[in-house]
């Protein structure tokens, strides 16, 4: 049986973040990105989390496809 593809509350459990609907929509609320910032250069990821997403978005792991929507989500307007 095939593992389950990475969603975004997945990967907020792997970061080590409360990974509620609820939890996840302040935490991107509190945490906008500019858009001359890289997701993995954000400074509120300890170093940890910010080399676990620089890894994934490098490998094109299967995690990339959540990081990407948090990278997306982090950038829009608020």
């Amino acid at each position: 049986m095939d593992a389950p593809i990475p969603t975004l509350e997945t990967l907020f459990e792997q970061l080590g973040l409360d990974s509620t609907p609820e939890a996840i929509d302040a935490f991107i609320a509190a945490h906008p990105l500019a858009e001359d910032v890289k997701l993995v250069d954000a400074p509120f990821w300890s170093t940890q989390q910010a080399q676990f997403l620089q890894e994934q978005l490098r490998e094109d792991a299967e995690w990339a496809i959540a990081v990407d929507e948090l990278n997306q989500r982090l950038h829009q307007p608020h």
